[in-house]
């Protein structure tokens, strides 16, 4: 049985909402956060990078504070909104390649804890403390937590028809998508959509795993305030087929001492090598692997054998550190090693073949993208994949819709 709840949203007014949402704030380069500051004042980069020209320059308190006063001051200003009563959303991000569709809703702590809302991802407690000091500080969070729930006709038709009714969002970006809220705000229709939910017995985590565990942790620590927005955390629900999954490729800056030669003859015992020489090769199918050396593509084909590994030892990213990133290149920390970076599959592998090219980096890998079955199948195991497995959209974009907390 899953929780879902209205909430009493903060959001731009209509005729600032292009201008306000923006890009997750890890996107831009500095030249580009720089010019959106310059150019667009209602830009919600600036509240959530307040003193941008001097953030280098102070501590972390006084930047939460700064943000919560820059938010303060866009309230106080008008360009944002509350809504009276307890809502519902639903919202709708369609690019060119693909249209998705959620609902926006408080989800339950208690829920997360007892693992109806499961986990594929392991987090690093120094993050979740730091946003948790974030929220307890700022007071609101503005990027839910994507969940997917299984396909439901019932909801999938639901859907359907509320996107008939005028939205009180519709927008388009610079990034050339176009974005469509509803709200769902009549108490038969909230009734009825918090009991679809009540019969869906689990939930799973797509994308915001330390997002959860940071609204754990503040629960934690604020038990017994008395304050019901804590037992919640904001999330965007969305039909498991509708999610788009892209692998993460690896990037290496060097062989760890071993000679070309020599490093293909060791990846050669696990490995059928196929070389492609200047084809753009990607793989086809799980339990295959791309490479870029020395100026060439690689087809490397994992050889398996008769045992049957366990699930987290069949994924490919984990077979991919077992047979090479950890034995043949030393890399122990897939998290905090400065030898690996990592490219969202969603980028061209000329990204790969260029950095490789201009010699920063020895070799890149490419991998196959895990699909949701695969996902959930480790999620009800509480399996936890390697860091960088998946890059999932939709991304939800900052200053949209906001859940505050106190």
């Amino acid at each position: 049985m899953s929780k879902i709840i209205p909430f009493k949203a903060v959001r731009p007014t209509p005729d600032k909402v292009g201008l306000v949402s923006c890009r997750n704030y890890d996107d831009y380069s500095s030249a580009e956060l720089a010019a959106w500051l310059s150019f667009n004042p209602y830009s919600f980069l600036h509240v959530i990078h307040p003193a941008y020209v001097h953030s280098q320059k102070i501590t972390l308190d006084k930047r939460f504070k700064g943000v919560a006063h820059k938010y303060q001051d866009f309230k106080e200003e008008g360009v944002f909104m509350t809504e009276e009563d307890a809502v519902f959303f639903l919202y709708e991000i369609q690019s060119k390649s693909q249209t998705f569709t959620g609902i926006v809703a408080g989800t339950s702590i208690e829920d997360y804890k007892n693992n109806i809302i499961k986990k594929h991802e392991d987090t690093l407690q120094y993050r979740v403390e730091y946003f948790k000091d974030y929220l307890h500080q700022t007071g609101f969070n503005t990027e839910p937590v994507l969940i997917t729930y299984p396909d439901n006709e019932v909801l999938t038709s639901w859907i359907a028809a509320k996107k008939q009714e005028v939205p009180i969002y519709n927008y388009s970006t610079t990034n050339k998508e176009k974005h469509q809220l509803w709200k769902i705000a009549g108490a038969e229709e909230i009734d009825w959509l918090t009991e679809q939910f009540a019969n869906i017995p689990e939930l799973y985590i797509a994308d915001g795993h330390h997002r959860s565990a940071s609204a754990e942790l503040l629960y934690d620590e604020d038990q017994g305030s008395g304050n019901p927005n804590l037992n919640y955390f904001m999330s965007f629900l969305i039909a498991e087929s509708n999610v788009k999954i892209y692998e993460y490729n690896r990037i290496i800056r060097d062989l760890n001492g071993h000679s070309q030669e020599a490093f293909m003859a060791q990846l050669g015992e696990h490995f059928i090598i196929k070389d492609k020489e200047q084809e753009l090769w990607k793989p086809q199918s799980k339990f295959e692997f791309g490479m870029y050396l020395d100026g060439r593509f690689y087809a490397l084909f994992y050889k398996q054998d008769n045992s049957t590994p366990s699930l987290l030892a069949n994924l490919d990213a984990q077979i991919l550190y077992d047979k090479v990133l950890q034995p043949l290149l030393g890399i122990e920390d897939l998290r905090n090693d400065e030898r690996i970076e990592y490219i969202p599959g969603k980028q061209s592998i000329l990204t790969i073949k260029e950095l490789v090219d201009e010699g920063e980096f020895a070799v890149g890998f490419m991998l196959y993208p895990s699909d949701i079955a695969e996902i959930k199948a480790l999620a009800d195991q509480s399996l936890i994949m390697p860091p960088k497995s998946t890059y999932i959209e939709p991304k939800f974009r900052s200053g949209l819709m906001i859940y505050e907390l106190f």
